[in-house]
C-alpha cells in the first residue's frame, strides 16, 4: 500500500480493488504477486495509477451526466 492515504478512508477497500483490476487489465498482476508492489518499476507503478484515473474519471462523468450531480465539498 502506499503511503497516501484517500481522502475518504471507506474508499480503501475499493481503490485496492481497482489497483488490481487494472493491474490484470495491464497483465503485471503475476508480476505483482512475484514481486510485491514495493519492487515494481517507477513505469509499472504509473501505469496503474495512470489508468486507475482515467477510470476514476470516466465514473465521476458518468455519475454526473446521470444524476445532474454537484462537485461541493
Amino acid at each position: 500500500m502506499s503511503h497516501n492515504t484517500p481522502e475518504v478512508p471507506e474508499s480503501e477497500r475499493q481503490l485496492d480493488e481497482l489497483k488490481w483490476e487494472v493491474a490484470e487489465e495491464l497483465d503485471l498482476d503475476d508480476d505483482i504477486q512475484e514481486k510485491g508492489f514495493a519492487n515494481m518499476t517507477t513505469r509499472e507503478v504509473g501505469q496503474i495509477g495512470g489508468n486507475m484515473v482515467k477510470k476514476m474519471i470516466n465514473f465521476a462523468e458518468k455519475e454526473m451526466s446521470e444524476q445532474g450531480s454537484k462537485i461541493i465539498d
